[in-house]
């Protein structure tokens, strides 16, 4: 298989152009694409004015739109956002993207949460509590084809023996539910707060906004199978790629800067690609 990071456009007979980084206006890139034909979709757009991104502005509604339109049924978006404090007031930018998602006919799956950990700098801790976390919106078209949930919660049960126990049901009857004799796993599933550090390495952060690639490689084992086609229509440095391609995925970028195309294509070259991928 080649891996055609500099392509630049999609095939004019239609067909996916799997494998590459293009750049371009991703509303103009993702209109020349098939209907029905993402199974998952990871990004983070820019959040309101916090960057700028070399200038570059984006249409909102049209990537929606298209993300709606190109979106498998049991397909996926995990869309990261945060929002902008200005004068002391949160745009809410997020909740308005994650609403007009639901009115274009997608479900809200989960409203997921990721912990950096650390103070991100955004917003005055003399008048509020410093800000760690932003928005993981899982969205689906329909019920999600996927779902590989990560066991590594460590369970505080480990290795107990289970009892019988009862719940009451919304009727109000007593229903028996039983564990006994079940030997409590070491881990559990991962609850919908991740903990993970930003990339602050200066050796590995190529992108202002970059991912850290657990972030990005976790969604994607979690929502979507090998062979998979992952999009990611604010391609940045190319870490979803990159994380597709390590997890056995087929992927697609798109990016508007030329400079993220360029660094996206050395970041690929510097992979080894999976046993697994054909």
């Amino acid at each position: 298989m080649t891996h055609d990071v500099a392509g630049p456009s999609v095939a004019s007979d239609g067909s996916l152009p799997l494998d590459q980084i293009i750049c371009g206006d991703n509303c103009e890139i993702m209109r020349q694409m098939p209907s029905g034909s993402i199974d998952l979709v990871v990004t983070s757009p820019p959040y309101d004015d916090l960057r700028t991104y070399g200038g570059h502005s984006w249409d909102f509604y049209g990537v929606a739109w298209n993300l709606k339109r190109l979106l498998k049924p049991g397909g996926v978006i995990v869309w990261v956002v945060n929002d902008e404090t200005k004068d002391g007031d949160e745009t809410g930018t997020s909740f308005r993207q994650a609403l007009h998602f639901k009115d274009v006919g997608l479900r809200l799956h989960d409203t997921m949460i990721w912990d950096k950990g650390c103070f991100t700098g955004v917003g005055s801790v003399r008048v509020r509590y410093g800000p760690s976390t932003e928005y993981m919106l899982v969205f689906s078209n329909g019920k999600p084809k996927a779902f590989n949930p990560i066991k590594d919660r460590r369970n505080i049960h480990a290795g107990t023996v289970g009892k019988a126990d009862t719940v009451r049901l919304p009727s109000g009857e007593m229903l028996r539910k039983t564990h006994e004799g079940r030997r409590m796993a070491d881990y559990g599933i991962r609850f919908n707060v991740w903990k993970v550090s930003p990339e602050m390495s200066n050796a590995n952060r190529f992108h202002p906004g970059q991912f850290p690639e657990p972030l990005a490689k976790d969604h994607i084992l979690s929502w979507s199978n090998p062979g998979d086609v992952v999009l990611d229509p604010f391609s940045g440095s190319g870490t979803t790629a990159k994380m597709a391609r390590e997890t056995g995925r087929r992927f697609i970028g798109i990016e508007v800067n030329p400079e993220y195309v360029e660094i996206s294509r050395k970041r690929l070259a510097q992979q080894a690609l999976p046993m697994d991928v054909a």
